[in-house]
């Protein structure tokens, strides 16, 4: 079978439709973000573009059409992603945020949890969600055998859970009023009976489905947000500290029990793998655009324009020539992880080549471009 490098009509019009809605929506967002110094402020002031974008469909277009949603391939999401990087990447993250925070239903949702998903699919308002996951102390290590795992934990009470625990740079999981978000996905650990000694971690990983009303059903105290973050290059970001006392919810709101959790979260994060290689085209592209004009119109106190000179040129070349080759692994990634070929595991180291070297390559396109305009 032929290898295709066009896009075909359905990508054609994502393109067309994210770049401009990162145009005439994301950056009058930046602007007005820009007008408050602090983080949380410039987080709220986004709430506007983030409802035009709900509006717009790209709430639904994130989740599958098996729940209901108008989500396309994931090329078309890393195409999306792409140009609305390439434009006004804070402003955008908080939307691409709420999507990675429903892709554990789109993986292990089933009818019954369609109740959680309707204000995504609705077009209105400004629902956010959230995959809350990592926690102060770091997880990266939580499921080797002997370790304590997660420190945020779930027992059994009758017929609800009880939740308790802090939770780290969760993107949205405060909500705009950083009182909690419409949906958070809780990973945490199953701790209504103590586990044996030589038990696989993995055994007690669960994720919860914690609404709004579920918070606010708890109380005041029962989530509460100890301190904000301010995230360098997402200066309108919300991923505060927060911690969860005795949130109790009904044991409908379990997405995935014991045993199942870890699977599904990590699992969230290789197809979000792919979109951060897409994040990093799109900066690239920034990059290069950014330089590319500065050139034409700058000598820096010459006798000819920057781009002129061969050194500058060779820079920007080089930005050129790494965008191109971040975008190709970034696509063959995403086809890959639907389509193959090869064992999941195979797609998913894919998956985080395109994450890891996209990320790496835009860091030092971003260096290259300021070394080029000489600042």
């Amino acid at each position: 079978m032929p290898i295709d490098f066009h896009l075909s009509p359905s990508e054609a019009a994502t393109r067309a439709a994210a770049a401009g809605f990162a145009q005439h929506v994301l950056v009058p967002a930046r602007a007005a973000y820009l007008q408050h110094e602090q983080h949380h402020l410039r987080f709220q002031a986004t709430r506007p573009a983030y409802a035009a974008g709900v509006k717009g469909g790209l709430l639904k277009g994130q989740i599958a059409p098996a729940h209901g949603g108008s989500g396309g391939s994931l090329v078309e999401a890393a195409i999306m992603v792409e140009e609305c990087y390439a434009v006004e990447p804070s402003a955008a993250l908080t939307i691409f945020a709420t999507g990675l925070g429903l892709t554990p239903l789109n993986i292990a949702g089933k009818p019954e949890h369609a109740e959680f998903l309707a204000p995504f699919l609705s077009g209105e308002g400004a629902p956010l969600a959230s995959l809350v996951f990592s926690e102060p102390g770091g997880v990266a290590n939580a499921l080797e055998r002997g370790a304590p795992g997660f420190q945020t934990t779930a027992r059994r009470e009758g017929d609800d859970w009880v939740i308790n625990g802090e939770k780290m740079w969760a993107t949205n999981c405060a909500g705009w009023d950083f009182k909690g978000c419409d949906l958070a996905c809780v990973v945490c650990r199953h701790v209504t009976e103590a586990p044996a000694l030589d038990a696989d971690p993995k055994g007690s990983v669960m994720i919860i489905l914690v609404t709004r009303a579920d918070l606010d059903r708890n109380g005041p105290g029962a989530f509460e947000v100890l301190r904000h973050i301010s995230t360098p290059g997402h200066t309108s970001v919300s991923g505060p500290h927060v911690r969860y006392t005795d949130v109790r919810v009904p044991a409908k709101n379990v997405l995935c029990p014991p045993g199942q959790g870890a699977q599904v979260a990590f699992g969230s994060f290789d197809v979000s793998a792919v979109l951060v290689g897409a994040m990093g085209v799109g900066l690239m592209r920034a990059a290069f655009d950014a330089a590319l004009a500065f050139a034409k119109r700058d000598s820096r106190g010459g006798a000819v324009p920057l781009l002129e000179r061969q050194a500058f040129a060779d820079l920007l070349s080089g930005i050129k020539m790494q965008t191109e080759a971040s975008r190709a692994l970034t696509w063959k990634a995403a086809h890959a992880m639907e389509k193959g070929p090869g064992e999941y595991d195979a797609r998913r180291e894919l998956a985080l080549a395109a994450k890891i070297y996209c990320s790496d390559a835009a860091v030092k396109a971003c260096n290259d471009a300021i070394n080029a305009v000489g600042m």
